[in-house]
């Protein structure tokens, strides 16, 4: 197939190309610069140059493809909007890219004992709102004729596959150790995230492709940790010994923003991957979040 992919040159947008691509498709992937450009070309990707608020470019890119990824943004919606009018009415695959952030709470590194699956009901957060919506009206247009899927990953690790090697939050942990000589959590550090592989995320997304029927919602994961956990495992590999050191709230906000320190580093956010696993034989095989800090892509930090 013929894929437009939002994203390309990010750390889930170039791994799901690379996936694609080793399976044969070919990805037109949209981008924003010519530097850029160049980089994902080097990948085997044809660039498209442009972004979220071009809505001509995305309609007429989504027309001409066989299937749209959008691993740009979970929530810019006119991007979404866009694309879904351009493909109604042709049963053609839009794949979206949500998170598991979704599930989160203001837990300030506090445990939490929540744990969602696919079908567990959803009250999101004041934050998150605004992407549940957005996730509920593109699922929906799978009335439109439209086959809608979306994969709402969680913890991202390892190294990616396209230009962008790095994901978000155990750089951003590893990153502050190195700052501060010490593995930093927001308060206790008993918050828990699942998390899952790059490899295998992008092995979900193939497979989300080919046989996702229209209005699914998956979750991405294959274990969890709590971020107590994921700092000793920085701190040791890092040569810090495994203790931790808590922070509050304000100095997380100090590091990485204030709705990163809320919504992501110092919440919960526990999913269970049951539709992957049992209605597209998803089996994620990669390292743990553990092992690869340890001695894996991490380990040279």
């Amino acid at each position: 197939m013929n894929i437009f992919l939002t994203g390309a040159s990010g750390y889930i947008g170039g791994s799901v190309a690379a996936r694609l691509m080793e399976n044969g498709h070919t990805v037109r992937g949209l981008l924003r610069t010519e530097e850029k450009a160049s980089l994902v070309r080097a990948k085997g990707i044809d660039p498209v140059i442009g972004d979220l608020d071009d809505s001509s470019l995305l309609v007429r890119e989504a027309q001409a493809a066989d299937a749209v990824v959008n691993a740009a943004s979970a929530d810019h919606r006119p991007a979404a909007e866009a694309m879904l009018t351009a493909l109604a009415g042709s049963s053609k695959v839009f794949l979206h890219t949500s998170g598991s952030s979704i599930v989160g709470r203001r837990d300030e590194g506090r445990y939490g004992e929540a744990v969602f699956n696919e079908n567990t009901p959803i009250e999101p957060s004041p934050a998150r709102a605004a992407r549940v919506a957005l996730n509920r009206d593109i699922l929906a247009s799978a009335e439109n004729g439209v086959r809608a899927v979306i994969i709402a990953p969680s913890l991202i690790y390892g190294e990616g596959l396209g230009v962008n090697p790095d994901s978000m939050q155990v750089p951003w942990l590893i990153d502050l150790a190195q700052q501060t000589g010490a593995a930093r959590h927001i308060g206790p550090g008993t918050n828990v995230w699942s998390n899952v592989h790059i490899r295998d995320l992008a092995d979900l997304y193939l497979l989300a492709l080919q046989n996702a029927p229209a209005g699914s919602f998956f979750y991405a994961e294959n274990g969890e940790n709590a971020m107590r956990d994921v700092c000793a495992a920085i701190g040791k590999t890092l040569g810090y010994g495994e203790g931790t050191t808590e922070m509050t709230l304000a100095e997380a906000a100090g590091h990485w923003g204030e709705g990163p320190a809320n919504d992501t580093m110092g919440s919960n956010s526990r999913v269970r991957a049951l539709r992957a696993r049992a209605e597209l034989g998803w089996e994620p095989n990669g390292p743990s979040l553990i092992e690869e800090i340890e001695s894996g892509c991490y380990a040279g930090a």
